[in-house]
């Protein structure tokens, strides 16, 4: 095998961290763009935004579900791969999913349509390329 020749195979863990970035980007610019609207904005200051009141409880599992496209850019770094696949696999599945639901809460508006496609895309292409992710040497079985 020539060591020389460069690789251009992106390393798995490289590539699901700047997934997880470019996803974590659409969830900001979206929410920003969201905050942008005026109803939106007096029902945040009002503490309610359609039928959803906006307290402590809620603040809390916002931040917590945050957490999980967060915590993958750097988990996508460090675990080694079995976790990191199957971390991979369910937090896309999960945020896919939640992604999607709220799709059904209310009517979404066409920004809103637009960076769900994208980060529901973004979620499930991560899902799918943990799902067919092979280790990069199989060890020695013997034999």
């Amino acid at each position: 095998m020539d060591t020389n020749k460069k690789s251009t195979k992106m390393d798995m863990k490289l590539k699901f961290s700047i997934l997880w970035i470019f996803l974590m980007f659409n969830y900001l610019y979206c929410d920003l763009l969201t905050g942008m609207e005026s109803e939106v904005l007096k029902g945040y200051l009002k503490g309610k935004v359609d039928s959803i009141q906006i307290n402590q409880g809620f603040l809390l599992g916002a931040a917590i579900l945050m957490e999980i496209p967060t915590a993958m850019v750097l988990l996508s770094w460090v675990l080694k791969y079995r976790v990191n696949r199957w971390a991979n696999i369910i937090a896309g599945s999960i945020m896919a999913v939640v992604q999607l639901s709220t799709l059904f809460m209310g009517t979404p508006t066409l920004h809103y349509l637009f960076y769900s496609t994208i980060e529901i895309a973004c979620t499930l292409f991560i899902a799918w390329n943990a799902w067919k992710w092979k280790p990069d040497f199989e060890p020695n079985t013997g034999g």
